[in-house]
């Protein structure tokens, strides 16, 4: 990036494309965060349309995922789920099987959401297959994995595999030291008996 950028031209022009995508999504995560959704709305699709100029599926997927999270947030599932389903191929020809992972559980959280549960449960099943393999996935994220299958199970009325998955999680979210989903999951346990 050149030490000073023109007047008038914004920064993320002047760096690598998959740098300023990457600019653009973390700061429209950081305007989500502090619930400025119209921000960070502008910044999701900005990042989507650097990615797509400079044909970058990877900077692509992850701007889509982005830009989905903060429609789910607004209650545009419809829209959400839209943007999930053209990420999650994207993933696919990445070589992040965390960052597909990710992206599929969030697609099915929003399938759930929607009333679709057998293909909810299928988004579920592959990412946790995902963080199953992987050497070193961070705990908190498998947690948020394991947690909304353990949902779903106990909608199904699957208790005996709802009661495993609430204990995984459990463990999870101890091992990353997030007290409200160990506080959850042990309130889960205790209702499923």
């Amino acid at each position: 990036m050149p030490d000073r950028v023109p007047a008038g031209v914004p920064p993320e022009t002047c760096a690598a494309p998959r740098d300023a995508v990457e600019s653009r999504v973390r700061r429209g995560m950081a305007a989500r965060r502090a619930e400025r959704a119209g921000e960070a709305l502008r910044h999701m699709k900005a990042a989507a349309a650097l990615a797509r100029e400079h044909d970058d599926p990877v900077a692509l997927a992850r701007a889509l995922h982005g830009r989905a999270n903060v429609e789910r947030d607004l209650g545009r599932l419809d829209v959400a789920l839209r943007l999930y389903h053209e990420a999650v191929p994207l993933c696919r020809r990445g070589d992040d099987p965390l960052a597909l992972a990710h992206t599929v559980r969030h697609l099915g959280d929003v399938l759930r959401e929607t009333g679709d549960l057998r293909e909810a449960e299928r988004c579920y099943a592959e990412a946790l297959a995902l963080y199953r393999a992987h050497p070193a996935p961070r705990a908190l994220d498998f947690a948020n994995a394991v947690r909304p299958m353990a949902i779903l199970r106990e909608t199904l009325g699957e208790r005996d595999e709802a009661r495993a998955l609430w204990r995984e999680a459990r463990d999870l979210y101890r091992k990353a030291r997030v007290e409200a989903g160990v506080a959850e999951s042990s309130a889960r346990l205790g209702r499923l008996g």
